[in-house]
């Protein structure tokens, strides 16, 4: 645990999506805060190594969670499987440079850090427990029962990513906070965020995202470019059909 922290900003499911993180870092409250934490799902996207050379360049401030995605990408470059199901994976997975992956491997799975007027924050990709479990603003009870399980007490407020759409609420207690997806947001455009303490203030960045769209089709080799950039940059899936889609992962019945 470290000292009480004032603010922290949380960038969730950046997806390799340069120009989205580029608008979000250039926040005065993002550049102004005490720590900046990325709850996974860095790297599979159109741009993977420039994204992780810019946050690179932030230095200590930055604290780095894996998500499902990044180890998808690791295992794949290193022969631990053959393919992933995401079609931009095998492609992001390519572009990182080898320190890139060795980097990425390393990566914790949660970090706890202390913030003020939220206490003790558990950061995590998809739940504490797993990097690719389901959780909805929507979950049952007893769904939230099943994922915190084992939980440190202590531990007040849980942030997690994973489904690309933000919310607040409480489950038994805790406050859950999704701070949504910078780079594939479901729902609305922008790069969604969260600044932390001593509330949690969800927040979206807007940015031109024709330019951003004409930027990567230029500068990322992934041949589907054009295409994946025009559906997740303008967040062509509503939250209603990601909830569908999800919904069923969360365990109801």
């Amino acid at each position: 645990m470290t000292d009480e922290l004032g603010r922290v900003a949380v960038l969730s499911d950046i997806h390799g999506v340069l120009p989205a993180l580029e608008a979000v870092l250039a926040e005065p409250e993002v550049a102004a805060a005490d720590r900046i934490v990325l709850t996974g799902d860095i790297t599979a996207g159109p741009q993977p190594a420039e994204v992780v050379d810019l946050l690179r360049a932030q230095g200590d401030r930055v604290r780095w969670i894996a998500g499902n995605a990044d180890r998808e990408l690791v295992e794949y470059r290193r022969g631990e499987r053959d393919d992933i199901p995401d079609p931009i994976a095998p492609y992001a997975a390519t572009a990182l440079r080898t320190d890139q992956i060795d980097f990425l491997a390393a990566l914790p799975k949660t970090l706890t850090l202390s913030v003020r007027g939220l206490g003790k924050v558990l950061f995590c990709h998809a739940t504490p427990r797993d990097d690719e479990e389901v959780v909805l603003v929507d979950s049952r009870p007893a769904r939230w029962t099943e994922v915190l399980t084992g939980l440190d007490e202590t531990v007040r407020t849980v942030v997690c990513g994973h489904t690309h759409m933000p919310y607040v609420r409480l489950a038994h207690g805790r406050l859950i906070v999704n701070p949504g997806s910078i780079g594939m947001p479901y729902g609305r455009t922008g790069a969604h965020w969260c600044l932390l303490g001593p509330g949690t203030d969800l927040r979206v960045t807007p940015y031109d995202i024709p330019a951003a769209i004409t930027r990567l089709v230029r500068e990322s080799g992934y041949p589907e470019i054009a295409e994946w950039a025009d559906y997740f940059l303008n967040a062509r899936a509503s939250d209603t059909e990601a909830l569908e889609t999800f919904g069923p992962r969360d365990g109801r019945g």
